[in-house]
C-alpha cells in the first residue's frame, strides 16, 4: 500500500500493508460485526479468547497506541507494533506470536471480500491485476482482463425492489463460479459491474468464455420468471495484443463493453471477413459438437454485432452483405433473401421449447435460418432458440420450419423462418 510522506522512509512489508487493509476494512464495519471479526483475529494471532465487546476495546486500544508511538517517534508505526506493545503490556502476550505471511493473506482476502457476492473486491482486484500482469510479462503469456455489466439491474430494483436486485447480483457471482476455471479470478469492482482475470488466455479463449458465462446466467436466471431482459454485457482487452499497462487494458475492454452495449442502436451490418483481423473474429465453441462444413464454394461472410440479447426476438435480426454469391445445393429453390453460408464458424442454436437441443447453423439470411438436427420430427413446427453465431451476442428469436432435407449423413437440414 503505498504511503505519503518522506520519500526516505522504508516502505511498508506486504505484512504490514495487510493489516492497513484490515484497518480500513474493519473502520467501514458495525460493532457487532467488526466485534465477530476481531475475536477470530486475537485467537488467530495470540491464541487469545476476548469476548466480542474485549476485542472492540482492545482493538481501540493498539490504534490508540500506534498514534501514540507515530507521534512519539517522529515516524510510521507498524500495526504489529502496537499490537505486540498492548497485548505484551497487559499480559495476554507472555510469547509473542508473529502472524506467518499465509494468515495475513487470509485475512487481507477476507477483509477485501464483497460481502453480498462472496467475490473479491475492488481493492484486491488493483493488486490482483498488477501481479498477474507482471507475471504474464516476465514470462511472455497472455493475459485477458474481461469488464462485465450486469445489464437492467437498475430496472430490477425499481420495478421489483433491492431484494430482487441482490439475488440477480448473486446469481451472476454464482454463474461466474461455476463457469470459470480453477485459474480465473473473479471481481466485484462496483455496483453493477464485475471483472475477471483471465491468466494465459487468448483473445479467442476470452471471448468464448464470456459467450458461455452470458448464456448460462440467462438460462440461470430464467427460474426466477422475471419480465426485464438482464443479461451480462462484456469487454474483453488482452495483453500483449491490446496494451502493456493495467490502465489501457481497462480502458479498452470498458470500451468495448460499451460497443456491445450500444450495438444494437447502430442498425444491423455486417463486415465481410477480408476486412476483419482474427482479433476481430473470435469463435464460439458449440457444447455437443461443431458444424459440420456443408458444400460451399464462397468464403463465409461474417456478421458483427446487431442487438443485444432481449426477451423479445428481433424481427430482422440478420442481414447479409449484397455482394453475397449465392450457393445453390441440391435442395435450394428460389429464394427470396441471399444466405449466408456458416460452415466452419462454429455456429450453433440452442432450442429452448426442445429440451435445450442444440443444433449447428449452417446459414442464415435476413429471413431466416438452417439447422442440422438428427431428429427433425421432434421438433414443432414453430419453436423458440437462441442463436450463437460469432462475434454476435446470443440473440432470441422464433423460428418457422419451412422445409426439411434428408443428408445422406442420416441428419436433417431444417430451413426455419424468422417469425416476428
Amino acid at each position: 500500500m503505498s504511503q505519503t510522506g518522506d520519500a526516505s522512509q522504508p516502505q511498508p512489508s506486504a505484512e504490514d500493508s495487510f493489516l492497513d487493509l484490515l484497518v480500513e476494512t474493519l473502520d467501514g464495519l458495525d460493532e457487532s460485526a467488526r466485534g465477530q471479526f476481531l475475536r477470530q483475529f486475537f485467537r488467530t494471532i495470540a491464541q487469545i479468547d476476548f469476548t466480542d465487546a474485549q476485542s472492540n476495546d482492545y482493538w481501540e486500544r493498539i490504534l490508540l497506541r500506534r498514534r501514540e508511538l507515530a507521534e512519539n517517534l517522529g515516524k510510521r508505526v507498524s500495526l504489529k507494533t502496537a499490537l505486540v506493545d498492548v497485548l505484551a503490556s497487559t499480559n495476554f502476550l507472555r510469547v509473542p506470536i508473529l502472524m506467518e505471511y499465509d494468515e495475513f493473506k487470509k485475512l487481507q482476502i477476507n477483509a477485501a471480500t464483497d460481502a453480498l457476492t462472496g467475490l473479491y473486491n475492488r481493492r484486491l482486484f488493483d493488486e490482483y491485476c498488477d501481479k498477474e500482469l507482471n507475471r504474464a510479462k516476465r514470462y511472455g503469456h497472455q493475459l485477458a482482463i474481461v469488464i462485465l455489466d450486469l445489464h437492467k439491474l437498475k430496472e430490477v430494483n425499481d420495478r421489483h425492489g433491492h431484494l430482487q436486485g441482490d439475488q440477480v447480483l448473486q446469481l451472476a457471482a454464482t454463474t461466474l463460479r461455476k463457469t470459470m476455471r480453477a485459474s480465473d479470478f473473479a471481481f466485484r469492482i462496483g455496483g453493477d459491474e464485475f471483472a475477471l482475470l483471465l491468466p494465459q488466455t487468448d483473445p479467442e479463449q476470452a471471448v468464448t468464455l464470456c459467450r458461455r458465462i452470458r448464456t448460462q446466467y440467462e438460462t440461470d436466471i430464467h427460474p426466477l420468471k422475471m419480465d426485464i431482459g438482464v443479461t451480462l454485457d462484456f469487454g474483453v482487452a488482452v495483453h500483449p495484443h491490446d496494451g502493456e499497462t493495467k490502465s489501457a487494458l481497462m480502458n479498452l475492454a470498458d470500451q468495448r463493453l460499451y460497443q456491445l452495449k450500444n450495438s444494437g442502436r447502430a442498425g444491423p451490418r455486417v463486415i465481410p471477413l477480408e476486412t476483419q483481423t482474427p482479433r476481430e473474429i473470435p469463435t464460439a465453441v458449440p457444447p455437443q459438437r461443431e458444424a459440420p462444413v456443408a458444400p460451399q464454394a464462397d468464403r463465409p461472410a461474417a456478421v458483427t454485432p446487431t442487438a443485444r440479447t432481449e426477451a423479445t426476438p428481433p424481427t430482422i435480426p440478420f442481414q447479409p452483405p449484397l455482394e453475397a454469391k449465392r450457393a445453390t445445393p441440391p435442395y435450394a429453390g428460389v429464394r427470396k433473401w441471399e444466405r449466408v453460408s456458416l460452415a466452419g464458424t462454429k455456429a450453433y442454436a440452442i432450442l429452448t421449447d426442445v429440451h435445450q437441443k442444440t443444433a449447428a447453423v449452417l446459414d442464415l439470411s435476413y429471413g431466416g435460418v438452417a439447422l442440422l438436427l438428427d431428429n427433425p420430427e421432434d421438433v414443432p413446427n414453430q419453436f423458440h432458440a437462441v442463436l450463437h453465431v460469432p462475434i454476435l451476442p446470443p440473440v432470441r428469436v422464433v423460428l418457422r420450419k419451412t422445409n426439411t432435407q434428408h443428408l445422406d449423413s442420416g441428419r436433417s437440414r431444417i430451413g426455419c423462418s424468422f417469425v416476428s
